[in-house]
């Protein structure tokens, strides 16, 4: 169960619930992270000429953060290709968004082959972008009683922060992260 721990710190009484016994969940937003990735690493390519920058970025990332956090579960959510709810609602829906570059493209699917070698989950639905995935499956784990963490450079996943929920903002290159739980949010 939670334990509640009251602290005097400078005269405010800061309340902090130790989250002993739940399991941790581990939600990524593999879109946002890979982009990151890309973007904050020089090209990097195999003998064959395959890019790689994005991947190696994101395993550095992913490989960083399971270790500091040690979950019990990890799912990886990507964007699927293809229209989205959104898009039907409102036509010009991220219109003005660049093209995704072509060095990156192929550097998803080797990332999700990875992901699979590593047994880590992965998901990609229909119709929805990975932000909805991820804030799907946190509500899930809320109501199973598991402490979720969301790691995405996407600020708007800041409503998703409870008691139960965190969201870590990656920040500037592939190493910089904020953690944001309900007290940092107000």
């Amino acid at each position: 169960g939670c334990e509640m721990w009251v602290l005097i710190f400078f005269g405010e009484i800061i309340v902090r619930q130790e989250l002993k016994n739940m399991r941790k969940m581990l939600l990524i937003d593999g879109n946002s992270l890979l982009h990151r990735a890309f973007h904050a690493l020089p090209p990097l390519r195999t003998s064959k000429g395959v890019h790689t920058n994005a991947v190696y970025g994101f395993l550095n990332m992913l490989f960083r953060i399971m270790q500091e956090e040690k979950p019990d579960y990890i799912t990886v959510a990507f964007d699927k290709k293809g229209p989205t709810f959104r898009h039907k609602e409102y036509v010009a829906y991220k219109a003005t968004r660049p093209k995704t570059p072509d060095e990156l493209i192929g550097q998803f699917d080797l990332l999700k082959e990875i992901l699979n070698a590593l047994h880590i989950d992965f998901t990609e639905t229909d119709g929805f972008e990975a932000d909805d995935i991820l804030g799907t499956l946190s509500k899930k784990g809320e109501e199973s009683g598991i402490f979720t963490i969301i790691v995405t450079g996407d600020k708007d996943a800041l409503q998703l922060v409870s008691s139960k929920t965190n969201v870590m903002l990656t920040k500037k290159g592939i190493s910089e992260r904020e953690v944001y739980d309900p007290a940092k949010v107000k």
